[in-house]
């Protein structure tokens, strides 16, 4: 069952945001959700939090800049999807511009798992540096840093998810979610601590008058590649968050972008002049997780650091092909747990749990977040590893925050799980095969001892009726200009309208004529072979669909009932 909601519009907020200028659609979408002041919207870097703020920055700094000064070598231990590919190619392109002797190591999701585990550390070590530097991981690396160290290597661990109860004995830490750190973005992703870290050398070495025999690099140039990690790691767009998007959607759209991201804009079919959140998150981001998710983030790694277009072009292509099997493969998924829903009583439940012994260790994760989008439930998705073993990738809905309910599940029963972390709305796991039903048990266990009943209706907040005079190109381009995210989600309004045409298109798109007054409207349900009845109330996203150089307005329907 779906509920349609509005969100309050705060009006004096939104009349205070009108009078600073600001548009009125966007005031009362701003006001609703909980910008006070035009102050808010300042999305210049002057407006960004300090570095300084981030506990462990300065030791990172004074560490990095040593071994820059001396020549030692750096080697980034990375992370195999989109945000950890971008934190590693700002690391690298800002290091090398500083002077650094700098090189990268992304582990095999299927091989060493995730993060810095003892194993990477050892293959670490064969490349002999001085300095490793995790980004998008490390915090929950506790084996793979001692190990690190044993053999001899310095060890600065930069990330952002949540530690666990013993924090790895690194050389420095820096992540927002440590213990003690007061930075007031906790949502910033792994790419942004990354990029705060850069800015923290740059300044480290400036005062060591680096910077007197070589230029000093603009950090700036990189905000394309913070943005595209951020959008794509589906943080919460905070205000410093929408910060470092703005900025990096800025140079985007003036086509001052990396060679890889304008190569992957390209293939994706995307203008670069009217990139937004939408493009980086659902055309950009997919083709490059879907090198982590099936062969090797390294070819991501090289698209985002090469300095040659043509080969970017080339890569991103490959990236593209990758993509297209990953769907292929995901199509396949989809209709196997289609076959296992039916027989299970989803309404009746307050988890999901699924299984196939084909389904692949890559895929898992997207599968999972389809499942939970249609049937508004916790639900977890496992593929087969080694050694008896099942990966899990689970997404949750709000109400449900999943890695603290594994947490519960773990202290119920400690020898269930042999790994598990994550975030609130995603979280991952490492079970035996023959552990499965036990966890189905206690995950429906905790999940019905947590979400209230209320929390297991899927309720679509939106922004109500859209203004008559809105439903036009202009509106459309300028919600489309604007940042939108996690926590601060993209207009969805709400209205009733009279359905004068519908047809399928491509046998599973839904392709309607709406009318609504006078005005005729084209409108599009994806996904969705069912008819529409005459009249109904429709959740929808103002879009553009631009087709053989002509540009018109159209629907995206998210949900619809009858009135």
């Amino acid at each position: 069952m779906t509920q349609i909601a509005i969100r309050p519009v705060p009006q004096r907020a939104c009349l205070m945001l009108e009078q600073a200028g600001v548009h009125p659609l966007l005031a009362r979408l701003f006001a609703a959700r909980g910008v006070q002041s035009a102050d808010e919207l300042d999305t210049q870097l002057a407006a960004l939090l300090p570095p300084d703020r981030m506990k462990g920055i300065a030791p990172a700094a004074a560490l990095l800049a040593d071994a820059v000064a001396a020549g030692r070598k750096i080697l980034i231990v990375a992370d195999y999807d989109c945000d950890g590919a971008t934190a590693c190619a700002v690391g690298l392109r800002a290091l090398r511009r500083m002077g650094a002797t700098a090189d990268y190591l992304v582990p095999n999701r299927f091989e060493t798992g995730y993060g810095l585990s003892p194993e990477v550390a050892r293959l670490a070590s064969e490349l002999q540096p001085d300095l490793l530097v995790t980004v998008d991981n490390g915090i929950a690396s506790v084996a793979g840093v001692a190990e690190a160290k044993r053999l001899g290597m310095r060890v600065i661990v930069t990330d952002h998810h949540l530690p666990g109860n013993e924090l790895p004995d690194a050389d420095a830490i820096v992540d927002p979610n440590q213990p003690g750190c007061t930075f007031p973005s906790k949502s910033i992703a792994g790419v942004g601590v990354m990029f705060y870290v850069m800015l923290a050398l740059r300044a480290e070495l400036r005062k060591r008058d680096w910077f007197a025999a070589r230029p000093e690099p603009n950090l700036a140039e990189l905000l394309d590649l913070v943005a595209l990690g951020t959008v794509a790691d589906v943080v919460a767009l905070d205000r410093n968050n929408r910060i470092l998007v703005a900025r990096g959607l800025e140079r985007i759209r003036q086509r001052k972008m990396q060679p890889g991201i304008a190569a992957l804009l390209q293939v994706a079919g995307r203008d670069p002049a009217r990139a937004g959140t939408f493009d980086l998150g659902f055309a950009v981001g997919p083709r490059l997780n879907a090198a982590g998710r099936l062969a090797d983030m390294s070819l991501g790694i090289e698209c985002l650091t090469t300095d040659d277009l043509g080969r970017a072009l080339n890569i991103a292509q490959q990236l593209d092909a990758i993509n297209q099997e990953r769907r292929a493969i995901e199509a396949d998924m989809r209709e196997a747990a289609a076959v296992q829903l039916e027989t299970i009583d989803a309404a009746g439940r307050a988890s999901l749990s699924l299984f196939d012994p084909a389904w692949h260790q890559g895929v898992i994760g997207i599968l999972a977040g389809r499942i939970k989008e249609a049937l508004h439930r916790p639900t977890f998705v496992f593929a087969r590893a080694d050694a008896g073993e099942l990966r899990g990738s689970g997404r949750s809905i709000p109400g449900l925050h999943l890695r603290d309910a594994l947490d519960l599940v773990a202290k119920h029963d400690p020898a269930l799980l042999k790994r598990f972390g994550g975030h609130a709305a995603a979280a991952g796991l490492t079970l035996m095969e023959s552990d499965l039903p036990r966890f189905v048990d206690a995950f429906e266990s905790v999940a019905r001892a947590l979400l209230p009943p209320a929390a297991l209706t899927r309720t679509l907040e939106t922004d109500g009726a859209l203004e008559t005079g809105y439903y036009g190109i202009n509106a459309a381009r300028l919600l489309q200009d604007a940042v939108w995210g996690q926590g601060f989600p993209a207009p969805l309004f709400a209205d009733e309208f009279e359905v004068v045409q519908q047809r399928l298109l491509k046998d599973k798109h839904l392709k309607l004529t709406l009318k609504k007054g006078a005005a005729r409207l084209d409108a599009i349900r994806f996904n969705h072979a069912d008819s529409a009845p005459d009249r109904i109330r429709a959740a929808f996203r103002l879009d553009i669909n631009e087709w053989q150089g002509t540009a018109n307005v159209q629907l995206v329907l998210e949900h619809f009932e009858p009135v």
